[in-house]
């Protein structure tokens, strides 16, 4: 989950914390990344509000994982399952760190690309999938699109998507990958999304 940000690449580590369930308050560690910025406290809050806060039972996969902040505040609310999917060795170390310290049992830490993960599941029907890609690079464009197809694929028919974006999807771009806007929101320059599959035709 890496957005371009306006804090020097030097600035001191610092940290967020899980904001509901067994781990309430738990700190994750923020490493020295450019761009390296976790989904904000209160966009989680409404993330989780939208889907309800008991998550028991559900698979989740976090495709950028970043911080793992979104995964592990799934499985903070019960999620049975959730791989957390890296490519940076030193911020899978520290997942590995993080999910160790917690005892979380159902967490998987998993490097690698998010969009391969994705396709390389098929369709294993799983409840949710959190996409925040990287912005501002050439081509993320096309990143967002793979990510979100592949997204699709790996959801069950009655799963969700939930995206973080530099602008807002329409319903006629999400509905070429098979998509559809279900909740929306905006803060600062970040939009997020709660998508839905579309039905089977």
């Amino acid at each position: 989950m890496r957005k371009p940000s306006s804090h020097p690449a030097n600035q001191a580590s610092h940290e967020v914390r899980i904001i509901g369930g067994q781990w309430k308050r738990s700190k994750l560690p923020v490493a020295e990344k450019p761009g390296l910025r976790p989904t904000p406290s209160r966009v989680r809050e409404t993330l989780f509000n939208w889907l309800g806060q008991d998550l028991t039972g559900w698979r989740c996969l976090d495709a950028f994982a970043g911080t793992g902040a979104l995964g592990l505040e799934a499985a903070s609310r019960g999620a049975v399952e959730v791989t957390l999917v890296e490519q940076d060795p030193a911020l899978c170390k520290s997942l590995q760190a993080t999910v160790q310290r917690l005892n979380a049992h159902s967490v998987r830490v998993e490097r690698g690309d998010g969009v391969a993960a994705l396709r390389q599941r098929g369709r294993q029907g799983l409840d949710l999938v959190f996409l925040d890609p990287p912005f501002g690079d050439d081509g993320n464009e096309l990143l967002f699109g793979a990510a979100l197809q592949a997204a699709r694929h790996a959801v069950a028919d009655n799963g969700l998507v939930y995206l973080e974006a530099p602008r807002a999807w329409d319903a006629d771009g999400l509905a070429r990958l098979g998509l559809q806007p279900h909740r929306h929101g905006k803060a600062g320059m970040v939009h997020f999304h709660l998508l839905q599959p579309l039905p089977p035709q």
